[in-house]
C-alpha cells in the first residue's frame, strides 16, 4: 500500500478519501473493538462491501460505475 499525501497548501487533492476515512471511522471503527489486525481487516472489508454503492456512476471515470471499470481492467490484463 502506498500513502498519498496532498501537496502543501492544497487541501483539496485528497478530499474524497479524507471524507471516506472520516465517515468509516465515525460509523465503523470507533464503535468496535478489534482483537487483532485480521479482525479489523475483515470488519472494515464488510463495512465497505455492505455500504459502498458500486452502481453509482462517477464523472471522474467517464460516467461508469467502479464495478465496470474494475471488470474492464480485468479483461484487458
Amino acid at each position: 500500500m502506498v500513502h498519498f499525501f496532498s501537496r502543501k497548501g492544497n487541501p483539496y487533492d485528497n478530499a474524497c478519501i479524507e471524507l471516506f476515512h472520516s465517515v468509516s471511522k465515525r460509523e465503523e471503527v470507533n464503535h468496535n473493538k478489534y482483537y487483532d489486525f485480521n479482525d479489523a481487516g475483515r470488519a472494515v472489508f464488510e463495512y465497505i462491501e455492505s455500504w459502498y454503492d458500486r452502481r453509482r456512476i462517477h464523472s471522474a471515470i467517464n460516467y461508469k460505475t467502479p464495478q465496470e471499470v474494475y471488470e474492464t481492467a480485468l479483461l484487458i490484463a
